[in-house]
Protein backbone atom coordinates (compact mmCIF):
# COMPACT_ATOMS: atom_id res chain seq x y z
CA UNK A 1 0.00 0.00 0.00
CA UNK A 2 2.89 2.29 0.84
CA UNK A 3 4.59 1.80 -2.01
CA UNK A 4 1.50 2.22 -4.37
CA UNK A 5 0.47 5.69 -2.92
CA UNK A 6 4.78 6.56 -3.40
CA UNK A 7 4.00 5.68 -7.08
CA UNK A 8 0.86 7.89 -7.08
CA UNK A 9 2.36 10.63 -5.57
CA UNK A 10 5.48 10.41 -7.97
CA UNK A 11 3.00 10.09 -11.14
CA UNK A 12 0.97 13.32 -10.21
CA UNK A 13 4.36 15.19 -9.68
CA UNK A 14 5.74 13.56 -13.44
CA UNK A 15 2.35 15.19 -14.75
CA UNK A 16 2.88 18.21 -13.37
CA UNK A 17 6.64 18.92 -14.51
CA UNK A 18 5.43 17.35 -17.87
CA UNK A 19 2.25 20.08 -18.25
CA UNK A 20 5.14 22.96 -16.79
CA UNK A 21 6.82 21.90 -20.25
CA UNK A 22 4.95 21.87 -22.62
CA UNK A 23 4.94 25.13 -24.87
CA UNK A 24 8.40 26.83 -26.14
CA UNK A 25 11.50 27.62 -24.71
CA UNK A 26 12.28 30.74 -25.57
CA UNK A 27 10.65 33.57 -27.28
CA UNK A 28 11.51 36.83 -28.79
CA UNK A 29 10.45 41.07 -29.33
CA UNK A 30 11.58 43.89 -31.57
CA UNK A 31 10.34 46.72 -29.95
CA UNK A 32 10.00 49.50 -32.52
CA UNK A 33 9.13 53.66 -31.97
CA UNK A 34 6.05 55.53 -33.36
CA UNK A 35 8.10 55.60 -36.19
CA UNK A 36 8.26 51.96 -37.19
CA UNK A 37 12.14 51.87 -36.21
CA UNK A 38 13.26 49.12 -33.90
CA UNK A 39 14.97 50.53 -30.61
CA UNK A 40 15.08 47.26 -28.57
CA UNK A 41 15.19 43.83 -28.83
CA UNK A 42 14.57 41.33 -25.90
CA UNK A 43 15.05 37.72 -25.50
CA UNK A 44 13.22 35.64 -23.70
CA UNK A 45 13.15 32.50 -22.19
CA UNK A 46 11.86 29.84 -19.89
CA UNK A 47 13.94 28.84 -16.45
CA UNK A 48 12.53 26.89 -13.49
CA UNK A 49 11.42 30.07 -11.20
CA UNK A 50 9.85 31.94 -14.04
CA UNK A 51 10.45 33.41 -17.19
CA UNK A 52 13.83 35.55 -17.86
CA UNK A 53 13.32 38.98 -19.88
CA UNK A 54 16.66 40.27 -21.40
CA UNK A 55 16.26 43.59 -23.33
CA UNK A 56 19.22 45.76 -25.52
CA UNK A 57 18.03 49.18 -26.11
CA UNK A 58 19.56 51.36 -28.94
CA UNK A 59 18.24 54.73 -29.78
CA UNK A 60 15.87 55.71 -26.55
CA UNK A 61 15.83 58.90 -24.91
CA UNK A 62 18.19 58.85 -21.96
CA UNK A 63 17.00 58.39 -18.63
CA UNK A 64 14.91 55.58 -16.47
CA UNK A 65 12.08 53.90 -18.18
CA UNK A 66 9.55 51.95 -17.37
CA UNK A 67 9.32 48.24 -19.19
CA UNK A 68 6.34 46.10 -18.74
CA UNK A 69 4.38 43.45 -20.85
CA UNK A 70 0.96 44.19 -21.47
CA UNK A 71 -2.04 42.41 -22.06
CA UNK A 72 -2.49 42.33 -25.95
CA UNK A 73 -0.34 41.15 -28.51
CA UNK A 74 -0.81 44.40 -30.69
CA UNK A 75 1.34 47.50 -31.00
CA UNK A 76 -0.34 49.86 -33.16
CA UNK A 77 1.73 52.99 -33.53
CA UNK A 78 1.67 55.94 -32.77
CA UNK A 79 0.33 55.54 -28.84
CA UNK A 80 0.42 51.53 -28.87
CA UNK A 81 -2.64 51.56 -27.09
CA UNK A 82 -3.67 48.96 -28.67
CA UNK A 83 -1.44 46.56 -26.68
CA UNK A 84 -3.75 46.87 -23.67
CA UNK A 85 -3.00 47.21 -19.92
CA UNK A 86 -0.35 45.43 -18.12
CA UNK A 87 -0.53 41.98 -18.31
CA UNK A 88 -2.34 40.76 -14.90
CA UNK A 89 -4.24 37.23 -15.19
CA UNK A 90 -4.41 37.11 -10.91
CA UNK A 91 -6.14 40.42 -11.26
CA UNK A 92 -3.45 42.24 -8.91
CA UNK A 93 -2.89 46.17 -8.48
CA UNK A 94 -0.09 47.69 -10.14
CA UNK A 95 3.09 47.84 -8.64
CA UNK A 96 6.40 45.81 -7.39
CA UNK A 97 5.81 48.12 -3.99
CA UNK A 98 2.46 47.62 -4.15
CA UNK A 99 0.63 45.39 -1.50
CA UNK A 100 -1.89 44.51 -3.10
CA UNK A 101 0.26 43.89 -6.06
CA UNK A 102 2.05 43.33 -8.52
CA UNK A 103 0.73 42.70 -11.75
CA UNK A 104 2.13 40.10 -14.09
CA UNK A 105 3.48 41.99 -16.02
CA UNK A 106 5.29 44.34 -13.76
CA UNK A 107 9.07 44.91 -14.14
CA UNK A 108 12.10 47.10 -12.73
CA UNK A 109 12.40 50.53 -14.46
CA UNK A 110 15.80 50.22 -16.63
CA UNK A 111 18.31 53.51 -17.64
CA UNK A 112 19.14 54.48 -20.89
CA UNK A 113 22.62 56.60 -21.30
CA UNK A 114 23.08 59.46 -22.85
CA UNK A 115 24.18 57.38 -25.90
CA UNK A 116 20.80 56.33 -26.11
CA UNK A 117 21.86 52.41 -25.40
CA UNK A 118 20.69 50.76 -21.77
CA UNK A 119 20.04 46.87 -20.85
CA UNK A 120 18.50 44.95 -18.57
CA UNK A 121 17.82 41.24 -17.59
CA UNK A 122 14.90 40.34 -14.81
CA UNK A 123 13.26 37.13 -14.58
CA UNK A 124 9.52 38.04 -13.79
CA UNK A 125 8.57 34.71 -11.42
CA UNK A 126 4.77 35.55 -12.26
CA UNK A 127 4.60 34.47 -16.08
CA UNK A 128 5.71 31.30 -18.09
CA UNK A 129 6.20 30.83 -21.62
CA UNK A 130 3.91 27.46 -21.82
CA UNK A 131 0.70 26.52 -21.10
CA UNK A 132 -1.86 27.89 -18.29
CA UNK A 133 -3.42 31.49 -16.85
CA UNK A 134 0.10 32.88 -17.09
CA UNK A 135 1.21 32.08 -20.25
CA UNK A 136 2.50 35.27 -22.30
CA UNK A 137 1.08 32.62 -24.92
CA UNK A 138 -2.95 33.09 -24.32
CA UNK A 139 -5.26 33.30 -26.82
CA UNK A 140 -4.83 37.35 -28.10
CA UNK A 141 -1.00 37.61 -27.07
CA UNK A 142 0.81 39.76 -25.12
CA UNK A 143 3.44 42.41 -25.76
CA UNK A 144 6.59 44.42 -23.93
CA UNK A 145 6.00 48.09 -23.96
CA UNK A 146 8.53 50.74 -23.19
CA UNK A 147 7.72 53.61 -21.77
CA UNK A 148 8.72 57.47 -21.68
CA UNK A 149 9.39 57.96 -17.67
CA UNK A 150 10.06 55.50 -14.84
CA UNK A 151 7.75 53.76 -13.17
CA UNK A 152 6.88 55.24 -9.36
CA UNK A 153 6.35 50.83 -8.13
CA UNK A 154 3.17 51.83 -6.56
CA UNK A 155 0.46 53.83 -8.76
CA UNK A 156 -2.34 51.69 -10.50
CA UNK A 157 -2.97 51.22 -13.33
CA UNK A 158 0.85 51.79 -14.81
CA UNK A 159 2.62 53.57 -12.10
CA UNK A 160 2.84 57.09 -13.54
CA UNK A 161 5.07 55.90 -16.52
CA UNK A 162 3.94 58.27 -18.88
CA UNK A 163 2.83 57.77 -22.39
CA UNK A 164 4.35 54.65 -24.50
CA UNK A 165 7.15 55.12 -26.48
CA UNK A 166 7.91 51.18 -27.96
CA UNK A 167 6.12 48.37 -28.38
CA UNK A 168 7.12 44.93 -29.47
CA UNK A 169 4.69 41.76 -29.76
CA UNK A 170 5.99 38.62 -28.20
CA UNK A 171 6.97 35.96 -30.27
CA UNK A 172 7.72 32.26 -29.98
CA UNK A 173 11.08 31.79 -31.39
CA UNK A 174 11.85 30.17 -34.57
Amino acid sequence: MKHAMLAGAFLVASATLVAADKGPKTARAELKDAQGKVVATAKLKQVKSGVKISLAANGLPAGAHAFHIHAVGTCEPPDFKTAGGHFNPEHKQHGMNNPEGPHAGDMPNFTVGANGKGKTSYVDTRVRLGEGDNSLFHEGGTALVIHEKADDNMSDPAGNAGNRIACGVIEKSQ
